[in-house]
């Protein structure tokens, strides 16, 4: 019998949202997904789409900010046979709000789901794929590059998330884990942008990003070979001003 390796991926949602096209594309390519979010029905939905299209999945419940739920997450996805080869680190909280209005404990939260998640993922990531290898990816946001008015808390996440996942990338690339950086630059056509901002969703046409072609481009990455690694890729629609 034939044994896949395993992909994990962090912030898995809604069937209609980035976190389930990634893994439905690395179902398709073969792998054995492990699905990590906080919704067992979500978690649920996507693993029986995984199915009836052919492929493998397994959910499990996990709080992407609490260390020992990310190690849990870990080891089930890399228990064996086969081994882990496919990580994407994909939490966030798209968090407005004015800096002179915001709450101290608001800006905590948009940085514990955004960036120290991050650092727990990308942590075990090193610690467990190496040195067999393989890819991880985090997902960035245009807010990775800038900090726009209204979004302060967001861009402070996602800032230090690029920078750690570059640093990571310097220390593990050398090793054999390609560390890659995604730029989601704009809004992406999913549930969660329709969900919290429902006008904007609609009035966007083909500004929004299609997250199944996001996802091909996560997987990209992931069969590039090693002496051509890319670090990071921005992604927009072509509508999208920039």
């Amino acid at each position: 019998m034939t044994h896949s390796n395993h992909a994990l991926v962090v912030g898995v949602g809604a069937l209609d949202g980035l976190g389930a096209s990634v893994a439905r594309r690395a179902a398709a390519g073969g792998l054995h997904v492990f699905l990590a979010g906080r919704t067992t029905s979500k978690l649920d939905a996507v693993v029986a789409a995984i199915a009836a299209d052919g492929g493998r999945a397994t959910a499990v419940v996990t709080d992407a900010t609490d260390e020992t739920s990310v190690a849990a997450a870990f080891a089930a996805a890399c228990a064996g046979p086969g081994r882990l080869e496919f990580t994407v680190f994909n939490a966030g909280n798209m968090t407005a709000g004015r800096i002179a209005d915001m709450e101290a404990h608001y800006f905590e939260t948009a940085w514990r789901v955004g960036c120290y998640a991050g650092f727990l993922v990308g942590r075990e990531a090193a610690r467990r794929m190496l040195p067999a290898g393989g890819t991880l990816v985090f997902t960035g946001a245009s807010a990775s590059l800038r900090g726009k008015a209204g979004f302060g808390a967001f861009a402070a996440a996602k800032a230090g998330l690029r920078n750690l996942a570059q640093a990571l990338a310097r220390e593990c690339g050398p090793a054999g884990l390609h560390v890659a950086h995604v730029v989601v630059d704009g809004g992406i056509d999913g549930d969660m942008l329709k969900t919290r901002m429902p006008d904007f969703a609609r009035d966007a046409g083909d500004r929004l990003l299609d997250r199944d072609g996001i996802a091909a481009a996560y997987w990209y990455l992931h069969q590039q070979p090693p002496r051509a690694w890319t670090f990071e890729l921005d992604l927009r629609s072509r509508s999208e001003p920039w």
